[in-house]
């Protein structure tokens, strides 16, 4: 950067240095923010009271009141002018504008036109520096991101890029997309597309740089997945599981229907997979009722008939509590070969894992996991803590991958290193993905589509409630369906990262519900701070039909 002569060593340097721009390929890649349109730029003169007007002029005055006299909220106001005449700008509690704004500088403001004893002015409208209008003569201009804790206006970084650009084009920028897949997607080349985010002549231009540049940022994230799925599988030791056991027969047999032909072939994939000498890397998707638990249960109890063990791990606690209920009600008369056993055998055994569990009973899980005796866990994050030992992890499966990192995952993954054999992960979402975003998304897992329902299956049917009118219609539905015998639950939305807010905003709306809407019916409150015992107590009462929402 120092290279640069609009750059140099010193302040400015250490200034491009704070926004991460450390050589020219991060000056080249730190885009704009956004672009002013020159071309719909008003003079000062032309500017109509009450519209939202692009002002562009040279900074001539900048004052604040002196603090001994300071009274009420800060205030900072310039003077700019252009040919046509002066607008005076007032900014409040923002006094680092005083900092900003030198006279002699030039700036864009944008917003609401007014006035003030017979002078056009504006009130914190949106301000850029752009530098010396000489330098500028462009019909868009772009604006680059700014830090009032960072000397760096965003006319200096332009002028850096320009420079740069301009050192760059006699040698040209290289290209690693081929001219013939550049072709095939229609893509600018990378040179055009780098002048054409930074200084374009049109928005056009822009556009078709920035959906360049775009494709550039996803091919490399694409790239690493690939990358990290192949590292793996070249590096990593799996286990070759024995597909075709008893075991996995006999929960077939053991269902009370049949799998659907969606079912059968993302099996034949999955143990495809389980049956190679490279660990299983993929996403399961399909949408709530295709059959997604059974097939992750056959999954898991390929590893458990090997000698093996098997391990889901869902986002929340009530989700991982519900998956315990009905996994072991799947598993219900599965018995495996016990030596130790005076019957020799004994059945399949599954255990839950959260936080919730009480100590008692998470020593006597966590012994069952280290002797492997407990054949399928079930649990939150707790089972990637460090005090979770598993005999010999086979298969995992996580449930809504979309609330896990890649480093979960992997934690989890890594508890079964068994002599250096890695477990096989399926990852199981109910988010509709098409195909290719979720190539994207998740580059480094093979995708399975459960895209038929089980016979019998009620539709689904998705409607989005407008207005107050549609959603009273929602709750009249609600008191039909109940009328009728039949039940509802309401999920309350995340608003932030915090469980108080899921909490209050769970406990808000069934006391609104319970005093207005749904009046007189029987509501229920389940969230995941509420004890196990609760939990329990709050699910058992809506499975048996006592309760007929469940909020």
């Amino acid at each position: 950067m120092n290279q640069l002569r609009s750059v140099g060593a010193g302040k400015r340097e250490e200034s491009f240095a704070k926004f991460g721009v450390e050589n020219l390929l991060d000056l080249l890649t730190h885009y704009p923010r956004r672009w002013i349109d020159r071309t719909k730029e008003a003079t000062i003169a032309g500017a109509i009271e009450g519209t939202d007007s692009l002002v562009i002029g040279e900074v001539r005055s900048v004052t604040s009141p002196p603090k001994g006299v300071r009274r009420g909220p800060s205030r900072v106001t310039a003077t700019i002018a252009d040919e046509s005449g002066r607008l005076s700008i007032v900014f409040f509690n923002q006094p680092w504008r005083e900092r900003q704004l030198k006279v002699g500088s030039y700036v864009a403001v944008f917003g609401r036109l007014g006035s003030f004893n017979g002078t056009k002015q504006m009130a914190n409208p949106t301000v850029d520096v752009l530098g010396d209008p000489d330098e500028r003569p462009r019909p868009i201009v772009a604006v680059y991101p700014q830090s009032e804790k960072i000397d760096l206006p965003s006319w200096v970084v332009l002028k850096a890029i320009d420079e740069t650009l301009n050192r760059c084009r006699a040698r040209g920028i290289s290209d690693p997309l081929p001219k013939a897949m550049r072709k095939k997607y229609k893509l600018m080349d990378r040179q055009d597309a780098l002048f054409g985010i930074h200084i374009p002549e049109t928005f056009a231009e822009k556009e078709m740089a920035r959906r360049r540049l775009a494709f550039d940022e996803l091919l490399r994230v694409q790239l690493v997945l690939v990358m990290r799925k192949r590292s793996i599988e070249r590096d990593s030791i799996g286990i070759q599981h024995k597909v075709n056991g008893q075991l996995v027969a006999r929960f077939y047999q053991h269902l009370p229907y049949e799998l659907t032909q969606a079912q059968h072939r993302v099996i034949a994939e999955i143990e495809a997979d389980l049956a190679s000498p490279h660990p299983m890397h993929r996403l399961l998707q399909g949408d709530v009722g295709a059959g997604k638990t059974i097939v992750a249960v056959s999954a898991m109890l390929a590893a458990v008939q090997g000698g093996h063990q098997g391990a889901l791990m869902a986002p929340t606690e009530v989700l991982a509590e519900q998956h315990a209920v009905g996994i072991r009600k799947l598993l219900a008369g599965l018995h495996i070969p016990a030596s130790d056993n005076l019957f020799g055998e004994r059945e399949v055994r599954v255990e839950l894992l959260t936080s919730s569990v009480t100590a008692e009973r998470r020593r006597d899980v966590l012994a069952g996991l280290a002797d492997g005796s407990v054949d399928i866990a079930i649990g939150t994050h707790a089972l990637i803590q460090e005090s979770v030992q598993f005999h010999s992890l086979g298969v995992v499966v996580v449930d809504e991958q979309h609330r896990f990192g890649v480093e979960q995952r992997a934690a989890l993954r890594n508890k079964g290193e068994d002599g250096g054999a890695v477990p096989d992960v399926l990852v199981m979402t109910a988010t509709p993905i098409p195909r290719t975003a979720a190539m994207t998304v998740y580059g480094d897992l093979d995708v399975s589509v459960l895209d038929q329902k089980p016979p019998g299956r009620t539709p689904i049917v998705t409607k989005h409630a407008l207005g107050d009118e549609e959603e009273a219609e929602v709750w009249a539905d609600v008191r039909d369906e109940v009328a009728a015998g039949r039940q509802a639950y309401i999920v309350c939305p995340l608003i932030e990262e915090s469980e108080k807010l899921e909490v209050a905003s769970a406990e808000e709306t069934i006391a609104r519900l319970a005093f207005d809407e749904l009046k007189g019916l029987r509501l229920a409150l389940l969230h995941g701070r509420i004890s196990s015992a609760e939990k329990e107590s709050v699910m058992e009462a809506f499975r048996t039909g006592e309760t007929d929402v469940l909020v």
